[in-house]
């Protein structure tokens, strides 16, 4: 008689956790979804703002680990610049490239760099050309950012970290 008493108590622990649990399952599993959902977003926001570095003007890396790259041997461009009050201005700049050695594009985007030099002076003249003499003036960051963007863009890596104007004039037309 005990054993049947203790068999039919086991058996009715063993239904009541098995209902407990399908309980819990049921109120929890829509939970754990909504959460995963959420960890995915917040992944995926995280993902953007790493991703987002490549987008970014110079990144920080170490002076040793930076090497420059003179475009047409350090000679200057003279870039006509947007007009705003029908007076002609113009840039005569030169162009140098920061590389980062220790980037996995470093040795291809190199050759590339010297072997398209005329590609890279005509995507820095655009960007120039975009832009007034005032804008020059006032922000020439700004502009070195936006042509390293599109530096950046034509060789689709970021081993250009900076692009400076060693030497720059600007100056107005006289009429």
């Amino acid at each position: 008689m005990k054993k049947n008493l203790m068999s039919v108590l086991i058996l009715a622990l063993v239904l009541a956790n098995l209902i407990l649990t399908a309980i819990l399952m049921i109120s929890v599993v829509p939970q754990t979804k909504k959460a995963n959902e959420l960890i995915s977003k917040v992944c995926s926001a995280i993902d953007l703002e790493l991703e987002g570095g490549k987008e970014k003007a110079s990144i920080d890396i170490p002076m040793e680990q930076v090497a420059t790259v003179k475009i047409a041997e350090g000679e200057n461009i003279t870039v006509n610049l947007k007009s705003d009050d029908g007076k002609k201005s113009y840039a005569i700049v030169s162009i140098s490239l920061a590389l980062d050695t220790k980037n996995k594009d470093y040795k291809k985007g190199t050759e590339a760099i010297t072997a398209n030099e005329d590609l890279i002076k005509d995507e820095v003249i655009k960007v120039i050309a975009k832009h007034t003499i005032d804008d020059m003036r006032t922000a020439q960051k700004d502009i070195q950012d936006e042509v390293l963007k599109s530096l950046r863009k034509l060789f689709d890596s970021d081993f250009i970290v900076s692009v400076a104007f060693p030497t720059y004039t600007y100056e107005e037309a006289s009429d």
